[in-house]
């Protein structure tokens, strides 16, 4: 497997030209306020800015043409190093580089070039408008790359779809020792389970009914723990099996602090059988249950919000996270998974449906990301020690109608649904947030262990007998 490097991202649609990222390069590099020496430069291209920056090539034109060896690609970090006391200043390097990342400063008679400021570069908290990203992703491939992907290829997920990239990184991050539950839904019905006769995982996997999900993961953990062996239980499963018919098994699961991990996939909506609407589909949305015709205007209800249930059940763990935004959705599956050993872990990821929400499949992470920066999607955790607190705090965000606007699903919507959407987004923000500041000012006293609650009577025999043995119920009673 090849070799990841962290990178300087560019949004053209949000640059507005300012110019103070040059002037944070400037200052950084030369220690003064000639922005022409600054190694990036924001130039004009009709309506828009354009960004031109050294881009660290994987295989970088600069370094072939440069007849000193000055100019090398560092293997660790993927920085394309310049060597002063190599370099001859024959400036074939900026013939070389098709995008005018290295340049001649003229003050020092030296070309010049990004050197990502030794990972904090200096351009990125400059930037008022969010045009420059640092994106620190890389350091995931190049930590799980190489580890077992535990799904079997050739999973039949609509084009674009990126739940089953939800589901290979976290069956990487779980690893083998896992029991897996996938209940009704996009998630089997790609052939997580199995087709052709074939097993679609290579760890024990199940296909329970949407009701009975956790119950039956109760059972087979609780079988693990008798014959003393450790494994983790964990569920896949989308918002209806979680949020409607699948929730008396979720509630009873988590009130029992079961030790569970329970990821949900909410594409709000029932996606795999012919999109229709969940309790998870928000208001105004089309579906095929709630069609838009000269009466019926989409979903005529608000939805629900399944994580802040969870918080009321006291959850060992209990978070929210997007396709869109990895390395959050790794702090929170790793926290997820050391919850699961004491209690019950409820992880709740937004995954945009590419078919259902009725947009270019190419466009899966711009709407995942949209969702986030709109606070039309919050990301959050709670324990019951901690508190809930934000993880992704958006003071600025778009407005909701720039999320809307990308997707087929909303295109129907009148100013006055619009507007009751907007209200929404802000009370759930407004919500959220008074939840994070009480608990911060008065946290709430957390149980013994995890949210296990009272105690109460072992499952095997505290004098004589096999400790393997369960203990029936008028045996406990007389015992």
């Amino acid at each position: 497997m090849g070799q990841g490097y962290n990178t300087i991202a560019f949004d053209a649609a949000k640059c507005n030209g300012c110019g103070k990222c040059m002037l944070a390069c400037t200052q950084a590099k030369t220690g003064t306020d000639d922005t022409p020496r600054s190694r990036i430069q924001v130039m004009p291209a009709g309506e828009n800015f354009e960004l031109v920056i050294c881009r660290q090539c994987g295989d970088p034109k600069c370094v072939s043409v440069c007849p000193a060896g000055a100019l090398g690609k560092d293997p660790v970090d993927g920085v394309v190093r310049w060597d002063g006391s190599k370099c001859v200043a024959c400036l074939l390097c900026t013939a070389g580089c098709a995008y005018a990342g290295i340049a001649l400063d003229t003050s020092t008679g030296n070309v010049v070039k990004c050197d990502m400021c030794a990972g904090q570069p200096a351009c990125v908290p400059a930037c008022p408008t969010g045009a420059l990203r640092y994106i620190t992703t890389a350091r995931l491939y190049n930590e799980v790359g190489d580890w077992e992907d535990l799904f079997a290829p050739g999973l039949a997920g609509c084009q674009g779809c990126n739940t089953e990239l939800l589901m290979r990184h976290t069956l990487r991050r779980v690893g083998p020792e896992t029991i897996l539950a996938t209940p009704p839904g996009c998630v089997p019905g790609m052939g997580a389970v199995g087709y052709n006769g074939l097993a679609g995982t290579k760890v024990p996997v199940f296909h329970p009914l949407l009701t009975n999900t956790a119950a039956m993961l109760t059972g087979i953990k609780r079988q693990y723990k008798r014959v003393g062996r450790e494994v983790t239980a964990l569920a896949i499963a989308g918002d209806g099996g979680a949020s409607d018919v699948g929730f008396q098994s979720l509630s009873g699961a988590a009130e029992r602090g079961e030790q569970i991990l329970f990821m949900v996939v909410d594409n709000e909506g029932y996606m795999n059988t012919g999109m229709q609407r969940s309790s998870c589909t928000p208001y105004g949305a089309w579906t095929s249950t709630t069609p838009v015709g000269l009466e019926s205007r989409g979903k005529t209800q608000d939805a629900k919000n399944m994580p802040l249930l969870m918080v009321q059940h006291r959850c060992a763990y209990v978070a929210t996270a997007s396709t869109a935004y990895m390395e959050d959705l790794y702090e929170k599956l790793d926290k997820a998974i050391e919850a699961s050993k004491s209690g019950f872990a409820y992880l709740h990821v937004y995954s945009p449906c590419t078919t259902g929400w009725r947009f270019p499949s190419e466009k899966n992470m711009e709407v995942a990301r949209m969702a986030v920066e709109s606070n039309f999607v919050m990301l959050w955790e709670y324990t019951p020690a901690q508190g809930l607190h934000l993880t992704r705090s958006v003071d600025d965000p778009v407005p909701v109608t720039e999320y809307l606007k990308v997707m087929g699903r909303f295109r129907h919507l009148a100013t006055e649904q619009v507007q009751h959407i907007q209200a929404k987004v802000e009370e759930n923000r407004a919500f959220v947030e008074q939840l994070a500041s009480r608990q911060r000012e008065k946290p709430i006293p957390s149980p013994p262990q995890g949210n296990a609650g009272p105690p109460q009577a072992s499952l095997t025999p505290t004098g004589g007998g096999p400790a393997s043995r369960p203990w029936g119920r008028s045996e406990a009673l007389r015992g």
